[in-house]
């Protein structure tokens, strides 16, 4: 495994021919969401924020997932930032990780969309309470599905009750227009009624991303570039566009475990059935800078907007023990003490993602090159972030 230790001083700072064209169906279902290991250099001694606790991490990570590869950004409180490499970047070559590569991001792509969102609330031009066929009229239309019932709120906090559409995704890696995803959701009937539970589903942010773009007149990729991606300095993040199966940047490659246990590379496929859902690509080190951002009343929300996001509804089915759900942001609690740390995670195809920041401004995100198909794989990867926040 290597380090890297770069002193970044910042300001504020859980989805392909033959055996690939079935990965997205089965990845779809889980989002929510072989090994070498090279030379470790020696750490710096001032530069830590937990640096045995991310490199100890990344190599049990190899050994009791299988993952080719596996990436780590730790951020103190003072913004230093120390980065984490660990096992194969290609199979095919044998390369090493590239230091903070980019990863398709997966499901943290949420909030961005809930962000953006927000920001039109706090703007006048989005009402939470209002219903979704009030933006989006007569869209919305299915069994036991109205979108006159249904309260933008209840998509960003996934309390609607309409089914997940990536449950049912064909076979076909192709592009997928966001109506059509839509469409895909409602010719199945509603899990319940809208605000009588909770359930995952990517249908909600699709439908928020929709509802953005009807009221900005502008493509969701382009109100995320703008409001987020150029406003904290992203400059490894980017929403790919339409057709664009690549990554753009230094990457890793990513596998999916076919049912022979083999690793079949799929880093390259359309990722628009994600679309608001699940599109983007980044690195953890802007994750890291993202979150923490987000957490600072006036950054990116103001505290109105920030502190509605951050009301939680129970979401521990999904996001393990003590997981609460606000509006595209979740809270998983510390083991070091009282407190939680806040982000989402992400699961696409090829990569998992999982992290966040704390109030105080500490951040880290590990992503691995495989994607987790069980909850057991990802409480693994989530235990390494919490302890390098702990650190």
């Amino acid at each position: 495994m290597r380090e890297q230790t770069s002193q970044k001083f910042r300001s504020s700072d859980r989805q392909q021919g033959g055996g690939r064209r079935r990965v997205v169906r089965a990845a779809a279902a889980v989002a929510v969401g072989v090994l070498a290991t090279g030379l470790l250099a020696a750490p710096a001694a001032s530069a830590a924020p937990g640096p045995d606790s991310a490199r100890h991490g990344l190599t049990a990570l190899l050994e009791s997932d299988g993952v080719p590869g596996a990436l780590a950004s730790v951020q103190d409180r003072h913004g230093r930032t120390r980065t984490y490499t660990a096992g194969v970047g290609d199979l095919a070559t044998g390369s090493a990780v590239p230091d903070d590569g980019q990863v398709r991001i997966g499901s943290n792509t949420k909030a961005f969309t809930a962000v953006v969102v927000l920001q039109l609330v706090a703007e006048g031009r989005i009402d939470l309470d209002s219903t979704v066929d009030h933006y989006l009229p007569g869209l919305v239309r299915g069994e036991g599905i109205d979108g006159n019932h249904i309260l933008v709120r209840q998509l960003l906090q996934h309390t609607s009750g309409l089914p997940n559409y990536s449950n049912y995704l064909d076979d076909d890696v192709r592009y997928y227009d966001p109506h059509e995803l839509v469409g895909i959701a409602l010719r199945h009937e509603a899990e319940f009624e809208p605000g009588k539970g909770w359930a995952y589903s990517n249908t909600n942010y699709v439908l928020a991303g929709l509802i953005v773009q009807e009221v900005t007149g502008r493509s969701l990729a382009t109100e995320i570039e703008r409001r987020v991606i150029k406003p904290l300095g992203l400059r490894h993040t980017y929403f790919p566009a339409p057709g664009d199966a690549t990554i753009r940047e230094a990457h890793p490659h990513g596998y999916y475990r076919d049912a022979a246990g083999g690793l079949v590379d799929i880093t390259e496929l359309d990722p628009s059935w994600g679309w608001a859902a699940g599109q983007l690509i980044s690195t953890d080190s802007d994750l890291n800078r993202f979150y923490s951002a987000l957490l600072k009343p006036g950054r990116l929300l103001p505290a109105a907007q920030l502190a509605q996001m951050r009301t939680t509804v129970p979401a521990e089915k999904t996001f393990g023990p003590g997981a609460g759900y606000g509006l595209g942001l979740v809270s998983m609690p510390l083991p070091c003490g009282p407190g939680v740390y806040w982000g989402h995670g992400g699961s696409f195809p090829g990569f998992e993602t999982r992290g966040g920041a704390t109030d105080d401004g500490r951040a880290a995100n590990v992503a691995v090159t495989v994607q987790l198909s069980d909850q057991a794989s990802r409480s693994r990867v989530d235990d390494v972030v919490r302890t390098a926040l702990c650190r």
